[in-house]
């Protein structure tokens, strides 16, 4: 259900002519925690909205999903952000926003020759059934695992996409967050990993899954697969704070998708 857009408007009238003098220094702060994956979005978002806004400051704590999701429940921040969507008991609480869409980027070093994977071989290699990158076409060398931690939204979506809720090999090395994923990708020669499509860079390879590129262009046409919500949650009973809502009316203005879309991403369901 897209956010209103009169109400985000209203509230973002409000905290600009500020009512405001009188609001205390608390009523300027705003707190989000959750995915690491839409962090550096955020933040970016966030670093935008203060320059207007300079009486404002927002902290962006990258936790996890699944912490964004619990802090968000229990009252600890008005926003939570996630990287996979609801499960059903957590929509009893919680009211999903969707920011941006993204595609989950499978990478292997540069000089890696390798360019295309189906998904099947990409399920193999994490299983640990394909061990050598010379079974897929690649040099004579055993591939090393780079995986996301248990809990994490990108798990959550390379679970769901590519895995078929097979785990992934005990020798896949276990990573707190998309950067240093990439990070290990980039320094070993023999490593294959997944992260936001947002966040590649020339460190790293991104091959093509089932012969379709990761791409803006393949994500919107529906050619490319392996696609995941970046959300903002929060409670359905709790009304945001002023600035909270003038900060989430910004993220889904054509002002703040545009940013998000330079970015990497591809425009939110619940875009203005």
């Amino acid at each position: 259900m897209h956010y209103p857009l009169v109400l985000g408007l209203l509230i973002l009238s409000l905290f600009l002519t500020g009512c405001g003098s009188a609001a205390s220094a608390a009523a300027d702060q705003l707190t989000l925690t959750g995915s690491t994956s839409v962090t550096p979005f955020a933040e970016q978002l966030a670093e935008t909205f203060e320059k207007q806004h300079p009486e404002s400051h927002i902290n962006i704590q990258g936790l996890g999903s699944s912490a964004g999701i619990q802090a968000a429940t229990n009252g600890t921040v008005e926003l939570g952000m996630s990287s996979r969507q609801l499960e059903e008991d957590e929509t009893e609480q919680l009211q999903p926003i969707e920011i941006a869409r993204d595609a989950l980027a499978i990478i292997i070093h540069p000089s890696n020759p390798i360019t295309d994977l189906t998904s099947e071989q990409v399920r193999a290699i994490f299983t640990g059934s394909i061990s050598n990158w010379s079974e897929v076409g690649g040099p004579d060398a055993r591939i090393v695992i780079v995986t996301r931690e248990a809990g994490s939204g990108t798990y959550g979506a390379f679970e769901e996409l590519v895995m078929n809720k097979e785990l992934p090999a005990q020798s896949a090395l276990r990573q707190g967050s998309n950067g240093a994923v990439r990070q290990i990708v980039a320094e070993d020669a023999d490593a294959i990993g997944y992260i936001s499509l947002g966040i590649v860079d020339q460190s790293v390879k991104a091959i093509s899954i089932d012969g379709v590129q990761a791409s803006t262009a393949a994500v919107l046409s529906g050619q490319y697969k392996l696609v995941r919500p970046f959300l903002f949650v929060k409670r359905k009973d709790a009304q945001l704070s002023r600035l909270g809502e003038a900060f989430l009316a910004f993220v889904l203005s054509a002002e703040g998708q545009q940013e998000l879309v330079q970015a990497g991403l591809v425009q939110g369901a619940d875009a203005q």
